[in-house]
């Protein structure tokens, strides 16, 4: 039998985690043609069907196929379990750890703290991908995922921890209090983030108190943050970033009653690798110790 090539089996692995050509060459950054032919040469050398295409255009792996990515996936831990065996120091972290949050998390909190981490391993590639999307763990579009709830989805194959919390409180920009007007209307968000924590407190605050909503919507922390700065109104924000703005001003003292949980999550079958365990401590440590 011909000898398999290892850049062939990755083929395998991307469509069983995107589901359809597609995805697959989404995942492999290539274009459709490629994956196709990749597998093709997979499946010559196999001597077996891999996968089969539903009416839908997805494709499904056939028992060969799944037998096959099973084996893939088992030499995809070794191969990166084997690149930390030889790094210089046994403490040492080596390769790419891609996380993902929601922008105001990536944006506010963790990249301005990336520095510390960065020189500590300073052999660490880190991808910072601020999306409110749920990006997939078990697809490998991200080793770390932070999410501002108990995740419901993953399975068993997505290990979830509990790291912190955010609390919340409500701030206004400084420049806004200095006027006549301090009676500033509340920035709300829109009816399809109606379910935030956030969203329901200030809906709440608008209809019983009788204070003004401003004419502006948003749609998550990072555009609320943006619209508070620009004068648009006051909203609630996260103390931990909020309280270190130095344009921002804090209105309640602390009487808001609100925090959201976060949560750390990653793979089961990474938590062997020390680039993605040292990454995903460090965090943890951050919400313990924010500094």
């Amino acid at each position: 039998m011909q000898k398999l090539n290892w850049n062939d089996l990755r083929y395998l692995l991307a469509v069983k985690r995107g589901g359809s050509l597609s995805a697959a060459a989404r995942l492999m950054a290539v274009d459709d043609t490629t994956v196709s032919r990749r597998l093709g040469v997979l499946r010559r050398i196999l001597g077996e069907e891999l996968f089969l295409r539903q009416a839908d255009g997805t494709l499904a792996l056939t028992d060969h196929g799944a037998q096959a990515a099973a084996h893939i996936e088992v030499m995809e831990l070794a191969c990166d379990e084997l690149s930390e065996t030889f790094a210089v120091s046994a403490n040492e972290c080596v390769g790419t750890v891609r996380i993902t949050s929601v922008p105001f998390l990536v944006n506010r909190w963790l990249a301005p703290q990336m520095g510390g981490l960065l020189r500590q391993h300073p052999k660490l590639q880190v991808d910072l991908i601020p999306d409110s999307r749920d990006f997939s763990l078990t697809l490998r579009e991200a080793d770390i995922a932070l999410r501002l709830a108990r995740p419901v989805t993953g399975g068993n194959s997505v290990l979830a921890r509990r790291i912190g919390s955010l609390t919340f409180s409500a701030f206004a920009a400084k420049a806004e209090l200095n006027r006549p007007h301090t009676n500033l209307p509340w920035v709300t968000y829109d009816d399809s983030m109606a379910h935030l924590p956030q969203a329901r407190w200030l809906a709440k605050a608008v209809r019983q108190s009788g204070a003004r909503a401003a004419g502006l919507r948003v749609h998550d922390l990072e555009t609320a943050l943006e619209a508070v700065l620009a004068g648009a109104g006051r909203s609630l924000l996260p103390n931990t970033v909020a309280d270190r703005i130095p344009a921002l001003q804090k209105l309640d003292g602390g009487s808001v009653k609100l925090s959201r949980e976060v949560w750390l999550l990653s793979h089961r079958n990474q938590q062997s690798l020390r680039r993605v365990a040292a990454v995903s401590e460090w965090i943890a440590s951050r919400f313990q110790d924010p500094g």
